[in-house]
């Protein structure tokens, strides 16, 4: 297993095959950085696509080698941004939720990796057809979007299905060293985390988001459905829903569905200016089930370190080393 960690690794240009899930408006320029510095690689969370924010967080980077993800159905209609992320020469660009095989045509004729994110094996091999260089397989138990299939079936799966042709890194309720043993065991390369990194001091969340993390005492305190697409207007396609922190709006309105879009004249520009003010209890802490493994707000240094620190005692790695020096990190 940790042949395929260290092909990983060498692979990105990095010391630990840890990566850093791209969150939309999460996942900015300095965790990016903090991720990169401390091993592992940095994803930039593009989300669906806003310019502006864009650039502004690949120079919040400081020109750290990282990587940038986007939701692939929206960078879709805005298809220029991939030409942006190449102007900064990122690692690689990860595309998630869609077919992706144009822009993994362009930015590999830029000399740039391609990540795909997949939920089902089909997808997977889809995914490398058209030339993916990694593949992410994505288990339900994650935060934000997906399809409900369990990270650990789900991976051993993609695994089989693409074979050695591609490297294939775990996400999806992983959280600590357990997590990243667990996952190599099952075949994967690698591991990527969103969820432990949003309680992260770089990440961009409001501080009483992070709170609510910590204060998760597990995955029966989240929900996966519709209900927060809905009240911000903007339903994905099927067969995807996303998980999020219970809170109060949930627990009013989940199996309310149809009672929800028969109200979202006065419910919307509610749910609307509770995000804007981040209060909680209505706006969504989009994150997934590792939550309740999750404790404190850590420097994103301190949470690789104890990943890899982890993984290595459970399964008796010894080829575990350090971040590079400051210089080659940058």
């Amino acid at each position: 297993m940790f042949e395929r960690y260290e092909a990983l690794s060498k692979k990105l240009g990095i010391d630990h095959s840890v990566l850093l899930g791209p969150m939309d408006l999460v996942s900015g320029g300095k965790l990016a950085a903090a991720v990169t510095q401390a091993g592992g690689l940095g994803i930039i969370g593009g989300g669906y696509g806003d310019e502006a924010w864009l650039r502004e967080e690949f120079s919040q980077a400081q020109g750290a080698r990282v990587g940038v993800g986007f939701i692939t159905w929206s960078l879709s209609r805005q298809p220029h941004l991939v030409d942006v992320c190449i102007e900064h020469s990122p690692v690689a660009v990860m595309f998630s939720f869609g077919d992706a095989s144009k822009h993994v045509e362009k930015v590999k004729k830029a000399g740039i990796l391609s990540i795909c994110q997949v939920q089902t094996a089909e997808m997977a091999r889809e995914a490398v057809a058209y030339g993916a260089d990694i593949i992410v397989a994505q288990g339900a138990e994650g935060g934000g979007h997906g399809i409900a299939c369990g990270t650990l079936p789900l991976v051993p799966n993609v695994v089989d299905a693409v074979g050695d042709k591609v490297p294939v890194v775990a996400a999806g309720g992983i959280a600590d060293g357990r997590g990243f043993a667990a996952s190599l065991a099952l075949g994967a390369s690698g591991v990527l985390l969103g969820t432990r990194f949003y309680a992260s001091e770089e990440a961009i969340g409001h501080a009483d988001a992070k709170r609510r993390i910590v204060d998760c005492k597990g995955g029966e305190e989240t929900i996966r459905g519709i209900l927060f697409d809905m009240a911000r207007d903007n339903v994905w396609p099927s067969p995807y829903t996303g998980r999020v922190l219970r809170n109060d709006f949930s627990d009013r309105w989940i199996g309310r569905e149809r009672d929800l879009l028969q109200h979202l004249h006065t419910e919307r520009p509610r749910f609307l200016e509770a995000r804007a003010n981040h209060e909680f209890d209505t706006a969504p802490v989009i994150a997934g089930e590792s939550a309740g493994l999750i404790h404190d707000v850590r420097p994103a240094k301190a949470i690789v370190d104890d990943l890899v620190r982890e993984m290595s005692e459970i399964l008796g790695y010894a080829g575990a080393r350090g971040p590079r020096d400051a210089k080659a990190a940058a």
